[in-house]
């Protein structure tokens, strides 16, 4: 048995059951990797049954408003993703008549979509044969064939996928993807897999030379930068601060007014003011929040201040009652900041 056969008859005992798998569509698929993103499935499953029930269809996506497309991304993080989503979901509409290119090389040319997500897309919806190099398959593939170089180089994930590829059988290529990605997230796990019950030990580099702890090789991530937030929870009657974000981070969400570094309670409505142009009184310490990205660690402290009712703030400041701020997407970031914004 080859391995490839071998990895396929586990797949069709021990694989996954996700409602993204065997629907025979691009752009469910194309929808689906995208939310996989450094995602974990389980989390994926309720985010992507409610998505493509508001959009069915390239068509429909493409004609949503951005704020919306976001909204329904709210909580799933790397919002960049949903953005790029929505721009290639507007690109295959006007110049794909709303069907996804068939081909690798076709489906890079779309916004957000990469070499992993061109080789699901064309081996997992439309049969192509091509490699779609995720954490798990680099995982897998490093250790089977006893790849000792540096995972993250280009070059390296080139040869990942070329491996793949002469590993991959002509028919079923997108079940062959799919059960490498399932085998790195159940059994060739991180640190120490559970060869026992792997399809693929008998031939595993890995194995034979008892090196799976050390592979994949991969450089030591850096340590996330921690920044300090004061964040300001500014009412006016029953209304609250917010506005839209133009930073690359967390573009088109919506927060509250942010100052950096801690001030001291004294000084606080000095930087409302500086910050935001209003004055403030009745400030109220709301305690601290924390958030985790996988690059930046915020730390935040909350203040609840209250200005005159009936203020309006200049631009990019809005103020919201609690049920616009429903409607509007906010970042998880701010989840704690929101519980006492109305408090």
């Amino acid at each position: 048995m080859t391995p490839a056969e071998a990895l396929l008859a586990w797949y069709d005992s021990h694989r996954r059951e996700l409602p993204w798998r065997d629907i025979g569509n691009p752009y469910a698929t194309w929808v689906s990797e995208i939310m996989l993103q450094q995602t974990r499935a389980e989390t994926v499953i309720p985010y992507f049954q409610r998505f493509m029930a508001d959009y069915p269809t390239v068509e429909a996506l493409a004609a949503a408003p951005l704020d919306d497309v976001l909204k329904h991304w709210e909580g799933l993080g790397y919002y960049s993703r949903a953005r790029n989503l929505h721009r290639g979901a507007q690109r295959v509409a006007a110049e794909y008549g709303g069907v996804l290119p068939r081909t690798p090389e076709a489906l890079r040319r779309i916004e957000g979509i990469g070499d992993y997500t061109a080789g699901a897309i064309a081996s997992i919806a439309l049969g192509q044969k091509a490699a779609a190099v995720d954490g798990n398959v680099i995982r897998v593939i490093s250790r089977f064939t006893g790849l000792r170089e540096n995972a993250a180089l280009p070059a390296v994930k080139r040869e990942i996928a070329a491996r793949t590829e002469a590993l991959m059988p002509d028919d079923r290529p997108g079940d062959f993807n799919q059960a490498l990605m399932d085998l790195g997230a159940t059994v060739c796990v991180p640190g120490t897999p559970d060869c026992g019950a792997c399809p693929l030990a008998a031939g595993c580099a890995a194995r034979l030379l008892d090196i799976a702890a050390e592979l994949p090789v991969l450089p030591k991530a850096k340590k996330p930068r921690v920044l300090c937030w004061d964040v300001l929870l500014i009412r006016s009657g029953d209304r609250v601060l917010v506005r839209r974000r133009t930073e690359n981070m967390l573009r088109g969400l919506w927060v509250f007014p942010m100052a950096e570094g801690f001030a001291a309670p004294s000084e606080i409505r000095a930087a409302a003011k500086e910050k935001t142009g209003l004055d403030c009184v009745r400030i109220a310490d709301c305690g601290a929040a924390r958030h985790v990205f996988t690059h930046q660690i915020w730390e935040m402290h909350l203040w609840q201040m209250e200005t005159a009712p009936g203020a309006e703030a200049g631009s990019p400041w809005r103020f919201v009652t609690e049920a616009e701020l429903d409607a509007l997407a906010l970042p998880t970031a701010m989840k704690a900041a929101r519980e006492r914004a109305f408090g």
